[in-house]
């Protein structure tokens, strides 16, 4: 049986499955319970997600607390200097940098994000080992996954 596909997920398909029951996001979510994918983040974006929900929406935290837990979360370990290097001289927004460098160091196959700024369709990532893109386009790939 092959290895369920590794997913790295930004803050922001975080937060978007806490604050939508319905949406892409939380499908992810939904997904990696069954052991039909793998969620990992980074130990920055866990902290970011913390920090965001705390300022915009605290009442959330719990729920956060509960579907990390549901899921299993992966929690990728820190990049190293030549990780941080390789995403910076790719993304100039230093936070975002940090981000895609714990993508790097995760070896996922997909990194999930709603950042059209910096992440999505941006073409100097291509060339990273793994593919770049929303929800939406990982549910895509999964269903074609599952059937073949």
């Amino acid at each position: 049986m092959p290895k369920s596909p590794k997913i790295f997920l930004d803050t922001s398909v975080i937060i978007a499955a806490v604050m939508s029951p319905t949406g892409g996001a939380r499908l992810l979510f939904h997904l990696a319970q069954t052991g039909a994918l793998g969620l990992v983040a980074g130990k920055g974006v866990l902290q970011e997600t913390e920090q965001v929900l705390f300022r915009k929406a605290p009442q959330l935290l719990p729920l956060l607390a509960q579907l990390l837990d549901e899921i299993h979360l992966e929690i990728g370990g820190e990049p190293a200097g030549s990780e941080n290097q390789q995403a910076a001289s790719l993304i100039d927004y230093l936070p975002d940098a940090h981000v895609l460098a714990q993508a790097i160091h995760a070896e996922p196959d997909w990194f999930v994000s709603h950042d059209k700024a910096h992440f999505l369709g941006n073409p100097v990532l291509e060339k990273l080992p793994f593919k770049i893109g929303s929800p939406g386009d990982v549910l895509a790939w999964m269903r074609d996954y599952l059937e073949s």
